[in-house]
């Protein structure tokens, strides 16, 4: 299949599995967040990680707010994305910053929370990353790990030299979020594990 032929698909995909998140009443979010949060914390990788490379969720996506938390109460290290611009486009590059507390957090790209960037910035080490767990957003997931996300790339773009933190990620969502089948071209890196409620 074509590139463009892939990225039309996505576009069309992508409007559906939004509007279907966002048709999301309030009690199927807030159990969601409930599940995920036990799923997570409960997780082995969490358990084991003493790094957590996290996301604020944003709109109708699974909240993330309580294991964010959780993982500061525990005394992990916990990291969240900052989009950075560099100027020469509007896209910018994702980079995550490290977070003591969730009210440091100032509203940044597209409205998302973020980081100011003045605090300690994740740098990759192969090593430590066998004890580090990276959640992943997403707008699709299919029964193959396949993911689709805004279109911008950034966790791509963020995992495509990092092996050893590719196999400590879990892509996670709504249950609604699923499909049969994501078309991929290959600039796409699957979630290790993805874990829907």
């Amino acid at each position: 299949m074509a590139e463009s032929d892939v990225k039309a698909l996505k576009k069309t995909l992508r409007k559906e599995l939004l509007a279907r998140r966002d048709a999301l009443t309030d009690a199927e979010q807030e159990r969601a967040k409930v599940l995920i949060t036990e799923r997570i914390v409960g997780h082995q990788w969490f358990y084991l990680s003493n790094v957590i490379l996290g996301f604020v969720s944003y709109g109708s996506e699974i909240c993330t707010l309580e294991i964010l938390e959780e993982a500061l109460k525990k005394g992990k290290k916990v990291y969240v994305p900052k989009i950075e611009r560099d100027g020469q486009s509007d896209e910018g590059t994702m980079e995550f910053y490290s977070i003591r507390n969730l009210e440091e957090l100032k509203e940044g790209y597209k409205g998302i929370l973020e980081p100011d960037g003045s605090s300690e910035k994740y740098v990759y080490d192969a090593d430590e990353a066998k004890e580090t767990l990276i959640l992943v957003p997403g707008v699709g997931f299919d029964p193959y790990r396949n993911r689709m996300g805004y279109g911008k790339g950034f966790y791509d773009r963020f995992l495509a030299d990092k092996e050893e933190l590719q196999i400590r990620s879990i892509g996670i969502g709504h249950v609604c979020q699923r499909v049969d089948e994501i078309p991929m071209d290959e600039n796409d890196i699957k979630p290790y594990q993805v874990i829907l409620v």
